[in-house]
């Protein structure tokens, strides 16, 4: 797992590329804000993070998956994970920060536009919580 990236990961330089190409400024991964967010507008008051659909356990995503063998060790892991992201989410929430959550199946070739047109609109128009993409009855995945 040493081999694993936290930051500077394909799915954060699409995301990066795409928004400085519509003219976004941020900074990277601000450390005194809670998680370390993996992109920061000071500008929007907001923050964006990138997650790994296996390693924060997307719902309904087929690379969230449980690996077979030590699978206690997994689910003790990714329960841990849920909760530290719960936990960031609410503290950012309170220091008056609007967070985005990109997952990394939203970035593939055939949904990436689409998640930073989404992404920008947000960005630039408000609301306080933005989840891309939120699979539920009428969406394919």
């Amino acid at each position: 797992m040493s081999a694993v990236r936290s930051h500077g990961t394909r799915p954060e330089k699409q995301v990066r590329s795409a928004l400085h190409r519509q003219g976004f400024r941020f900074r990277l991964q601000i450390k005194q804000l809670p998680g370390t967010p993996d992109l920061v507008l000071r500008k929007y008051k907001a923050v964006i993070f990138i997650n790994g659909c296996f390693w924060h356990q997307h719902q309904n995503c087929k690379a969230s998956h449980i690996p077979k063998t030590r699978s206690e060790f997994w689910q003790k892991k990714f329960a841990r994970n849920e909760l530290r992201d719960q936990k960031v989410l609410y503290q950012l929430k309170i220091m008056g920060w609007r967070v985005a959550i990109l997952w990394e199946c939203g970035l593939s070739k055939k949904q990436q536009e689409a998640t930073i047109k989404r992404l920008a609109l947000w960005l630039r128009w408000g609301g306080e919580y933005l989840e891309i993409p939120v699979y539920d009855e009428f969406t394919e995945q």
